[in-house]
C-alpha cells in the first residue's frame, strides 16, 4: 500500500475516510533518525484513532528548526516512516509549523509528546481532541548523534 502522499491527494483521501467513519489522528515531527522513542510515540497515537497520519517536516523546515540537521534526507525519512505498521500516511510540510496541514486534512485527534503544553500546540483549535503522550526518556536524535561523535573521536573499533 502507498502511504506517502502529497497535501491535495492526502486531503481528498481523509475526507473519503471521514464519510467512512474512520477517526483520523494526526502527529508531526522530523524523525530523522527513528529510534524506540518513535516507535513507541506512534503506536500510541495509533492507538487514539482508526488511520494515523504523519506530517513530515522538510529538509527545509527541520534545517530551520534544527541546525546542521536533518541527517537523513526527506524522502528517506517518509519512506522509513511510511515502513512503519502503525503508520497509515505520511506527507511532507515546509511551513515552519503544520498549521495549514493539519487545517487541509482536518484530523479529529491531534497528538504531541509531553513536552507540549496543550494550550502551545500548533492546530489545537482546529480538532475534537488533543492528546500528549510521554517521552522515553533518555532517547533522543540528538542524544544518539552526540554518542556517535563521542565514538567517532574515540577512533576505529571492530565489532
Amino acid at each position: 500500500m502507498m502511504k506517502i502522499f502529497d497535501r491535495t491527494a492526502l486531503s481528498e483521501i481523509m475526507r473519503e475516510l471521514k464519510n467512512e467513519g474512520k477517526t483520523i489522528v494526526f502527529t508531526n515531527g522530523c524523525f530523522d533518525l527513528i529510534h524506540v522513542g518513535h516507535v513507541r510515540y506512534l503506536s500510541e497515537a495509533k492507538k487514539m484513532g482508526d488511520i494515523l497520519v504523519v506530517g513530515l517536516n522538510s529538509d527545509k523546515s527541520v534545517s530551520g528548526i534544527k541546525p546542521g540537521r536533518p541527517v537523513n534526507s526527506e524522502q528517506e525519512r517518509a519512506e522509513v516512516l511510511s515502513a512503519l505498521s502503525m503508520v497509515d500516511y505520511v506527507t511532507l510540510f515546509s511551513e515552519d509549523t503544520p498549521y495549514e496541514l493539519i487545517r487541509e486534512i482536518r484530523p479529529d485527534v491531534l497528538v504531541k509528546g509531553a513536552d507540549w503544553n496543550v494550550e502551545d500546540i500548533v492546530g489545537r483549535d482546529l480538532v475534537k481532541d488533543v492528546r500528549a503522550i510521554p517521552f522515553v526518556k533518555g532517547v533522543s536524535t540528538s542524544a544518539i548523534i552526540r554518542k556517535i561523535q563521542a565514538l567517532k573521536s574515540e577512533g576505529p573499533t571492530s565489532c
